[in-house]
């Protein structure tokens, strides 16, 4: 009888987070209406109907026009999108893969949450779901239709699932990611700051054969895309964009034109000290840690970083729970309901519509909000999570996995 009413307590608190959180996202609306999947979807009929991918571009209210960015592999992997109409199949299609990338993502997060609050699984996914899903990069990259999602189910996957067994497949998910969207290479370079060599080599390896296959089959747009498309930056937007939270956003805000001398130097500290960070979070054995570190890195030096690619924000949030629980230590509990309720409120989006943009210390803050508490989380995220249950494989004789703690 108490197995029961533990479960029905639990149900009844996960009903309530969702009803409430629902109640915030109806409101909220989708305010984006899918606008980067109209775009993907108008690139690959335009492609599909025999025309250069990168002549393509739409006009945009506030950016002038944007175009497809990916590189040639994604337009492949989005091929398949030109065989449905706008707008229901297409959104029912990608509405499905998404959230099924989503929930595995947040699957494999909940599952350190859950063994050091000894609470099911299952339960703190349940409650997961809804809380993240108010947060802006969440909301918008959804409400956008984004790739985001796939992205980080194939990083995650490949570092929490893979990599924790030692599979001789890890780096194969990141290879993947990397051949979609240029920002997951990122995990590349962690991989190789690890001293995960054969999994570094398999992800580019990975990488380099996606990227082949599309030249084969788009020698052109590839030619294009890797000569012009890349270095130009065409159809990206413009990167004092309030919205784009990456150091070069706050070094364009800044100076106009940005000074580029002075974003590679701050790329590099980020860089270094960043993996710096999360070599030693592994090293003690903490993988989550490290990876979360390291797409934090990925974002901050990335020269365009919308509000909703940073993703990353969820790992680091559930990394101080753990470091605030079990004992109660209310530093890393604060930090992470700092980053929720701002986050989750839209502190930029605020900025950009409702504060009529605040000029001195107040606008630099607001308007590079996002990217500032990047900068924080890269500097205080706990390097020690005593009980952070992400296992990796050990070296041993034995070939046994130990327990892990960081």
């Amino acid at each position: 009888m108490g197995q029961i009413a533990a479960v029905a307590w639990r149900l009844g608190v996960a009903a309530v987070v969702w009803l409430v959180v629902g109640a915030g996202q109806d409101r909220y609306g989708n305010r984006h209406n899918f606008s980067d999947l109209r775009i993907y979807h108008l690139a690959v009929r335009w492609w599909r109907d025999g025309r250069p991918l990168y002549d393509f571009s739409v006009p945009d209210p506030t950016q002038g026009s944007l175009g497809f960015t990916y590189p040639p592999f994604a337009a492949m992997m989005l091929r398949p999108l030109a065989g449905f109409a706008w707008p229901v199949p297409v959104q029912v299609a990608f509405g499905t893969v998404s959230v099924l990338a989503f929930a595995v993502s947040l699957w494999l997060l909940s599952l350190p949450v859950a063994r050091h609050l000894g609470q099911p699984t299952w339960f703190v996914f349940l409650v997961a779901v809804p809380l993240a899903s108010a947060l802006e990069p969440i909301r918008e990259t959804f409400t956008f239709g984004q790739v985001n999602f796939v992205l980080v189910a194939l990083v995650l996957v490949d570092l929490l699932v893979l990599g924790a067994v030692g599979s001789r497949w890890t780096g194969v998910g990141i290879g993947l990611a990397a051949a979609v969207k240029l920002t997951p290479g990122v995990f590349v370079l962690y991989l190789l700051c690890t001293r995960r060599w054969r999994a570094a080599g398999v992800a580019t390896a990975t990488a380099t054969a996606a990227t082949a296959a599309a030249w084969v089959v788009a020698p052109g747009d590839s030619w294009t895309y890797w000569t012009r498309t890349l270095l130009d930056g065409d159809g990206i937007g413009h990167p004092e964009y309030l919205f784009n939270q990456s150091l070069m956003g706050i070094v364009a805000r800044a100076s106009d034109p940005p000074q580029r001398v002075l974003w590679l130097l701050l790329v590099a500290a980020v860089v270094g000290f960043g993996m710096w960070r999360a070599a030693r979070a592994y090293t003690g054995g903490g993988e989550l840690t490290g990876l979360t570190l390291a797409g934090l890195v990925g974002c901050l030096a990335s020269p365009v970083t919308w509000v909703h690619h940073i993703f990353w924000f969820i790992p680091a949030m559930l990394l101080l729970v753990i470091a605030g629980t079990r004992p109660l230590r209310w530093p890393p509990l604060l930090g992470a309901a700092v980053v929720y309720v701002t986050v989750t409120f839209s502190v930029i989006s605020l900025y950009a519509y409702d504060l009529h943009e605040p000029g001195g210390v107040t606008g630099a803050v607001l308007g590079n909000w996002d990217a500032l508490l990047m900068l924080a989380l890269l500097a205080a995220m706990p390097a020690s999570l005593s009980r952070e249950p992400v296992a990796r494989p050990s070296s041993n004789a034995t070939g046994q996995i130990p327990s892990i703690s960081s």
